[in-house]
């Protein structure tokens, strides 16, 4: 299935190539950075699932609607594709219920441009029709474990030789697009943490020499993928890179 929203860097277009990379042989799955979660949705349910990101707004989006999707989807009742709620909603507000966030948050995710959430996209969107999935996204989420936690927390926690991890850190050089802001030398960092995983990982970047010569000695395998925001009539392809320990 679908994720119920979209995020800067999302896996959409490239998940079944990561899919693909799978093993069979894992008994615990975990989205370390979790994101819009799109290879979570797109797999199937197997044992212990964990999303996780360092989002806290993401990660509120995502207990509301795993646990209260119904009081969340009245909160959005009668929601449009407005320019003025968009800008409304993405200042800073006090005071607020953590579904009064999650709404927020999730208009501004819908109605931002590219899932920026600074500028209002212009395409239209049936906003009726994305509050009614979250029914169908708080049941796929219903046995997930959310988690907030930086990315060497989250990995020691639940590393063991049975575990699957599947990382998508912000690329190389677009750190400044997340807004959570992933320092540079957090690659070195990941990359050091993955070297003492038991367990497998499966990891997806950006292609450019710098993280080819980080993780020299995985394998790495070369995709591409069309670019997110590029128009009808401009057929580019973004090069990617998927590095896996196995």
């Amino acid at each position: 299935m679908n994720s119920f929203i979209s995020w800067i860097g999302g896996k959409k277009l490239l998940r079944k190539k990561i899919l693909e990379q799978f093993p069979e042989d894992y008994d615990r799955y975990i989205e370390v950075f979790g994101g819009a979660g799109w290879v979570l949705f797109g797999k199937e349910k197997k044992g212990m699932e964990v999303y996780n990101d360092i989002n806290s707004d993401l990660v509120n989006l995502y207990r509301c609607v795993k646990f209260h999707p119904e009081t969340l989807q009245k909160e959005l009742d009668g929601i449009l594709m407005s320019r003025e709620l968009f800008f409304d909603f993405i200042q800073n507000a006090r005071g607020l219920t953590d579904i009064q966030r999650a709404a927020r948050f999730f208009v501004a995710i819908k109605e931002s441009y590219g899932s920026g959430l600074d500028s209002f996209g212009v395409k239209p969107k049936n906003m009726k029709k994305a509050v009614d999935f979250l029914s169908l996204a708080s049941e796929r989420l219903s046995t997930v474990v959310i988690e907030n936690l930086d990315f060497e927390h989250l990995i020691r926690t639940y590393d063991r030789p049975g575990a699957l991890f599947y990382l998508d850190p912000p690329y190389y050089e677009t750190e400044k697009y997340y807004p959570d802001r992933f320092q540079p030398e957090d690659h070195t960092r990941l990359k050091k943490t993955l070297d003492e995983v038991k367990g497998k990982w499966i990891l997806s970047y950006n292609e450019c020499p710098e993280i080819r010569n980080l993780y020299d000695g995985y394998t790495v395998i070369s995709v591409e993928r069309p670019h997110n925001l590029a128009t009808k009539s401009d057929s580019k392809k973004y090069k990617e890179i998927i590095i896996k320990n196995f």
